[in-house]
């Protein structure tokens, strides 16, 4: 399985503190075998989110989880991100203007920053209605900011409209060999940030689990 998952949190604090030294270069994250340690049992994480019916969208803006936050002159986290899942990367400053990027989701590979979108995993309607909408907008900027868990991802401009604010249940990868990893991502996120699932996602994630041997490892 292709993916570059299990490097981002490694990757994500290096470009942090290059960033705060005011250094503009990365190496491009690696492609693990497996993924990291740090997603712990993810079918006990996914027994462990609260089943509940979605919330409403009452209220909801985007403008409520303001990203991308500033990491340096004339960048912010969209940069971080493509800086940490793409290779052969070209930067203006901190700014990244060129590279070449594999959208997990679907495969295309693209060289131009413009054709690639930095998808929430869990997105952001989708957070809202799972229990978002009771945070305040500091919170919920952290939550769309989140560099730490596998919540930020480098895909295609096209996957990543496709996806919208669906959750498993509606919409998976049509690479199905990122389904395992796109599943304990999921898990992750949502696990981490305390928010809820459907009855239709859990069973949907648990679909996508299943065979993936590394699921229940601790």
């Amino acid at each position: 399985m292709r993916t570059r998952s299990g490097a981002r949190a490694v990757v994500a604090a290096a470009l942090a503190a290059a960033i705060a030294l005011g250094t503009s270069g990365c190496q491009p994250a690696g492609e693990p075998k497996t993924p990291p340690s740090s997603a712990g049992n993810v079918s006990q994480q996914l027994g462990e989110l609260t089943v509940a019916s979605a919330g409403s969208m009452k209220g909801y803006s985007r403008t409520h989880f303001p990203h991308w936050r500033d990491t340096g002159k004339n960048c912010d986290v969209r940069d971080t991100v493509l800086q940490r899942d793409g290779e052969s990367i070209k930067l203006s400053g901190c700014n990244v203007v060129g590279g070449r990027w594999e959208s997990a989701y679907d495969s295309r590979v693209f060289t131009d920053p413009a054709d690639v979108d930095i998808d929430h995993v869990v997105p952001l309607a989708n957070a809202w209605r799972s229990g978002a909408d009771e945070w305040d907008d500091s919170k919920r900027g952290d939550f769309a900011n989140d560099l730490t868990r596998p919540q930020l991802i480098a895909v295609s401009l096209t996957s990543n409209r496709a996806k919208g604010d669906q959750d498993p249940s509606q919409w998976k990868p049509a690479n199905r060999s990122y389904w395992c990893q796109y599943a304990a991502d999921w898990v992750t996120v949502k696990h981490y940030w305390r928010l809820t699932v459907t009855s239709a996602e859990k069973a949907a994630l648990t679909d996508m689990l299943e065979g993936c041997t590394w699921a229940s490892k601790p």
